[in-house]
């Protein structure tokens, strides 16, 4: 035995990995997310895992949600990595990326996003330190279409209708419509309250009262009013003249209930329930400005938004002298991968790609087995050689533990023919490495 220190082997907290069975199947996730983006012209971008602190840090997340780097052996004369942390969305990220590459893009620039982030914050439920996130973006010069702010929740519902998913609905609001009502009661902060608001799907109506009358500054007759807008719900337009029926006016209240008629009137034709009116939604961040988006599992909301966006208007500003306003939407994978694994509701897929396995007959049989194997792979097969030579029987047992279908006998002598094995249904046949056929 050797004298090395032995470490032994723990999951670390809030970074989930998976066996290979349970990979297999997120990729085919994502390959069906990706396929959604692409069908309605989406085109692939990916930005580096770090970005300036600077910029992750202008837009309304707090320093101790970021990731800094640090070398182990640092240089104390070279600080240029204590400036960089991992980004904790990609939205950020992509304001800078479209400022960057200005004047190589075509606008409107409809772009997906695939990729791991990371946060600083303490994993739970549903809450994890990296993550995949699915976004699409649009981001124009000067004004984004409207019609945009319904294309990705519509989006966003195909893909999903397309998984296996317990029941889930994408709840829809607008940020001009909540300030638009804030201004209207007379309130100086309404982002404060838009903060408080927020909070209301975790602390509860009390618990966001008592913001709202404490720090907020608000009166009890404006808490009161701001509870009773957050609880307007609706699967159509007519939600529209339910906050008009609470009495309150400004022009960016009409301008957000405009805007809110529209998507809704644009997705009516989608399965009713699927998309919500929620005037409680609020999404936190400051950098959204118009409609916002936040899908919840039905039986289960308070495990977290499993998809979540919405518009804004000048991320990219602090980058470049343009406006480019932008709408975008993410879909939160892990999050809804993890708790499907957790549930064991997620069937295990391959635990390998390989559609072939060729067995090695014999040590001086090897160069036969090698060249069947690329004649296969020239043909499309995923094709494995078995690592040596050994009695068939251990070779055959090794290809159905990893669930391998098929396995393939070249000739063991000269003059004789190759044999195939479906070991689904135990036939065993000639075959033709040139012309096979999988069943």
């Amino acid at each position: 035995m050797s004298d090395q220190r032995v470490v032994r082997p723990t999951p670390i907290s809030g970074f989930p990995e998976w066996l290979p069975e349970i990979r297999s199947v997120e990729l085919r996730w994502l390959d069906h997310i990706r396929a959604g983006f692409e069908r309605y012209g989406f085109a692939s971008v990916e930005t580096p895992s770090v970005e300036n602190l600077d910029v992750l840090m202008a837009k309304g997340e707090t320093s101790q949600e970021v990731y800094t780097l640090h070398r182990l052996q640092a240089d104390a004369a070279d600080d240029s990595d204590a400036r960089l942390g991992l980004h904790f969305d990609l939205t950020v990220p992509f304001a800078r990326y479209v400022a960057q590459h200005f004047n190589d893009l075509t606008f409107p620039f409809k772009r997906y996003q695939i990729q791991r982030v990371w946060r600083g914050e303490r994993p739970q439920e549903g809450r994890f330190r990296e993550f995949t996130q699915c976004d699409i973006d649009v981001i124009n010069v000067d004004q984004v279409p409207l019609h945009f702010d319904a294309e990705l929740p519509r989006i966003v519902h195909e893909v999903l209708s397309g998984l296996p998913l317990p029941a889930w609905t994408i709840n829809i609001n607008n940020r001009k419509v909540l300030q638009g009502f804030y201004e209207g009661l007379g309130i100086a902060d309404p982002l404060a309250v838009i903060r408080a608001v927020d909070k209301l799907h975790k602390i509860g109506d009390d618990g966001v009262r008592e913001i709202l009358t404490g720090p907020a500054g608000l009166t009890g007759d404006q808490a009161a009013a701001c509870l009773e807008l957050a609880r307007v719900k609706g699967t159509d337009t007519s939600v529209v003249d339910d906050v008009k029926r609470l009495g309150v006016s400004s022009a960016l209240l009409d301008e957000g209930l405009d805007e809110l008629g529209f998507v809704l009137g644009s997705l009516a034709d989608l399965p009713r329930g699927s998309v919500v009116a929620d005037l409680s939604i609020a999404r936190g961040l400051d950098y959204y400005t118009g409609t916002v988006y936040e899908a919840t599992f039905d039986d289960d909301p308070g495990y977290g938004s499993i998809c979540a966006g919405g518009r804004y208007e000048n991320l990219a500003g602090q980058f470049i002298r343009r406006s480019l306003p932008g709408v975008g939407i993410s879909i939160g994978l892990t999050r809804i991968f993890a708790k499907l694994v957790a549930e064991g509701r997620i069937g295990a897929g391959r635990t390998c790609p390989t559609d072939v396995m060729v067995v090695v007959p014999a040590a001086d049989r090897r160069d036969e087995a090698l060249r069947t194997a690329a004649r296969l792979r020239g043909r499309g097969f995923n094709t494995e050689v078995f690592h040596q030579a050994a009695k068939v029987g251990k070779q055959i047992q090794y290809a159905s533990r990893k669930g391998i279908p098929f396995v393939w006998f070249p000739p063991f002598e000269d003059g004789r023919p190759h044999e195939v094995k479906d070991l689904a249904t135990g036939e065993q046949t000639e075959a033709d490495p040139a012309s096979w056929a999988r069943p």
